[in-house]
């Protein structure tokens, strides 16, 4: 149980979680199958795959949002519409009309959708209300929010809040190159990407490039100066995970290193390899944030 991608958000402060009131919530919307005419069904499913919608060890939750999907392509449904339009255009004598051609198009994927192969996906969020993150492990803010939707609808009293923090992370990484420092516990990779605050936005890449040499560094301070901003960063934080962190607060392509992964001692069986895996992705998780928080300034005060 190791997350690739974190979009990290805010619990509050010492928030109690009620495990059993939780999960009757979640089961008011628990995964159903795409029906004949559904394009796509979202729901709760178990992380483990019994009959519990949570699955909690040592204070901390893991649950999963299932999704089914209907893969009708477009240019499937043109080709279908456009076959029958010229069926039309030679019994009527006359071209198919935009209004007829949209009109032929619904027809079509009413026709398609009971035949449509279904594609199947899951989304992991795991619930610290210790340290009071909520964390999803999701690439694109799309599916982040896919769920934190799925979550308002099910559940009333769990507020899931965007995390601030007194820098951004691009002034933040743009002073770190600057100053050719990391933030304590930080070590900067071969990743980085610069961004010109213009329309024109110009953006230069180095990707799994070394970005010390003298060269490279030289190349960075000409961008730097001339006003570009760092918009992700490649770091590793204790010699212990990877990642590439965004402007927007995103951790991507989170790399958990040989040096922690040897701390796991192999489990019995499936089920105990999971919690085993759970518990110190958790941990380091945790620890990590709240260190990349402080490297940020600290968390922003809420407004009063």
């Amino acid at each position: 149980m190791w997350f690739k991608n974190l979009a990290v958000y805010r619990l509050p402060a010492g928030l109690k979680l009620n495990i059993p009131a939780l999960e009757e919530k979640l089961a008011t919307l628990t995964m159903q199958p795409c029906g004949n005419m559904d394009r796509e069904t979202r729901g709760w499913i178990s992380p483990r795959g019994d009959d519990r919608l949570l699955h909690v060890l040592n204070g901390q939750v893991l649950i999963a949002l299932g999704m089914e999907a209907k893969l009708l392509p477009s240019s499937v449904v043109n080709q279908f519409a456009e076959d029958k339009a010229a069926e039309i255009e030679a019994q009527q004598g006359f071209k198919v009309g935009r209004k007829q051609m949209r009109e032929l198009k619904d027809q079509v994927t009413d026709e398609l959708l009971p035949r449509a192969f279904v594609r199947r996906a899951q989304t992991w969020a795991w619930i610290d209300p210790v340290n009071g993150w909520f964390v999803v492990d999701v690439a694109t803010p799309a599916k982040a929010e896919a769920l934190l939707e799925a979550l308002s609808k099910s559940v009333d009293d769990l507020p899931v809040k965007n995390l601030h923090t007194e820098l951004s992370p691009a002034t933040a990484m743009t002073d770190w190159l600057l100053s050719g420092e990391a933030p304590a516990g930080f070590s900067i990779d071969r990743d980085l990407e610069l961004r010109a605050a213009d329309e024109g936005k110009a953006t230069v890449r180095y990707v799994r490039h070394e970005l010390e040499g003298e060269e490279v560094a030289a190349q960075i301070a000409a961008h730097l100066a001339a006003g570009k901003q760092a918009t992700r960063l490649g770091m590793t934080w204790n010699d212990r995970i990877s990642f590439v962190l965004g402007e927007q607060m995103e951790v991507k392509r989170l790399t958990f290193l040989d040096i922690l992964k040897e701390q796991t001692e192999a489990g019995e069986s499936a089920d105990e390899q999971f919690d085993l895996d759970f518990a110190l992705m958790s941990g380091e998780v945790a620890k990590l944030l709240a260190d990349l928080v402080a490297a940020l300034g600290g968390e922003k005060a809420a407004a009063i």
